[in-house]
């Protein structure tokens, strides 16, 4: 099972879709071994405790975290973003993990080349791994996308509108 390390952006993003079994978060969890740093899981918590769709899609993945998904990552003090983003490079970097998930889309090119071995994917990319993989249909995925983009302001990102027009196609 391929590993992929996740940060906060995209554990919001999968969490906005919180229905029963057909989840993005379940469906990431039962297609990759989810690993998630420490400061991650604090950033999770701070995103909760607002009265708001994103601190009810905080709560929603922090629920279902296990103990064995977390670890601690170091911080490389030179790296110019959040230590959520910061111990989820490190982290995946360390490990060799096989991906990166990351819905940071004004740093992708940062992150990305701050990753040695590990491929970076955002969310819009993973809801299209869904769809290679069988684990969901194209409608399925578009309308994934559709919910989390309204929520997280995505409507006017060119990297997601191109991103729903390939689900489309897929």
């Amino acid at each position: 099972m391929a590993e992929v390390v996740a940060d906060t952006s995209a554990l919001v993003s999968l969490g906005i879709v919180d229905e029963a079994d057909r989840s993005p978060f379940r469906l990431l969890e039962a297609e990759y071994a989810l690993l998630v740093p420490n400061a991650v899981y604090r950033e999770l918590e701070e995103v909760a405790s607002f009265d708001d769709k994103h601190g009810r899609a905080a709560t929603s993945v922090l629920d279902r975290l296990t103990e064995d998904q977390l670890r601690e990552a170091d911080l490389d003090e030179a790296f110019p973003l959040d230590e959520g983003e910061n111990a989820a490079v490190s982290l995946a970097n360390k490990r060799a993990s096989d991906l990166l998930l990351c819905d940071e889309f004004n740093s992708l090119g940062l992150i990305h080349a701050s990753l040695a071995d590990t491929r970076l994917v955002t969310t819009p990319t993973l809801l299209s791994s869904f769809i290679r993989r069988g684990t969901c249909s194209a409608d399925e995925a578009v309308a994934f996308l559709d919910s989390i983009a309204a929520v997280r302001s995505w409507d006017g990102n060119t990297y997601v509108k191109r991103a729903r027009s390939r689900l489309e196609t897929e």
